[in-house]
Formats: structure tokens, sequence, C-alpha cells
């Protein structure tokens, strides 16, 4: 691992979280309720521009490691995680792990709320 690949995943980091603030923000202004439509949108949309990316990459534009770190790990993995899981989810699919990838999509979603669930519960028990 180089520094310099280390910086460029760093600098798409920083843009694809202010990417997704910025998203988030605008959707939330205009679309209000209990429905957190900034996030399903910016899950949607980071999913279908992480597809397009790895399809172009593949057929037309072969990018150096730093720009693809860029591209894919900091830019895209700042602006949502789920699409590089969405990724994951269909390249285990396309290998014909079917089964694999059911319970990897089980597993992830259940394990990473009551991961989520669990971490609320114990800073508020030692916290509180």
């Amino acid at each position: 691992m180089s520094l310099q690949m280390v910086l460029y995943v760093g600098i798409g980091g920083a843009v694809g979280a202010i990417a997704r603030f910025l998203t988030m923000s605008a959707i939330g202004h205009y679309f209000h309720g209990s429905m957190p439509w900034g996030t399903f949108v910016v899950n949607i949309v980071g999913s279908f521009a992480l597809g397009a990316l790895l399809e172009i990459m593949a057929l037309q534009w072969s990018p150096s490691p730093e720009m693809r770190g860029l591209l894919v790990i900091g830019v895209l993995g700042a602006f949502t995680t789920f699409s590089t899981f969405s990724m994951d989810v269909y390249y285990l699919f396309d290998r014909g792990a079917i089964l694999h990838g059911a319970l990897y999509v089980s597993a992830s979603v259940l394990l990473c709320v009551v991961g989520f669930w669990a971490g609320i519960s114990l800073l508020r028990g030692v916290l509180a």
C-alpha cells in the first residue's frame, strides 16, 4: 500500500462524504416524514453508480489502481457503503453461489441492525 493510494482514497472519501451530505440534505428539504428518503435515494444511486462504473471499467476504461481506489473505495464508498454490499451480492449470485448470497444478504441486514441496536443499548447502559 502506497502513500499515493491512501491519499487518492482519502480525497475520494471526502468528495463522497460531501456528496452524500448534500444529496441527503436536498432530499430531506423536499421530502418530509418518517421514511428516510435521503438514505434510500443515496443507496440506490450509489449502487447504480458503482454498477455502471465497474461495467465501464470492465469494457472500455482501465484506470490506474489509484484512480480506481479514488472512485470505488473513496467516492462511492463514502457516498454509500450499500453500493459495495450490492456489488458483493451480485458477484456471489453471478458466480452461482446463490445460497451464500442469500445468507450474506440475510445475515448482513439482520446482524447490522442487531449490531446497531446493541451499540445503542450498550452505550445507553454505560452512559445512563
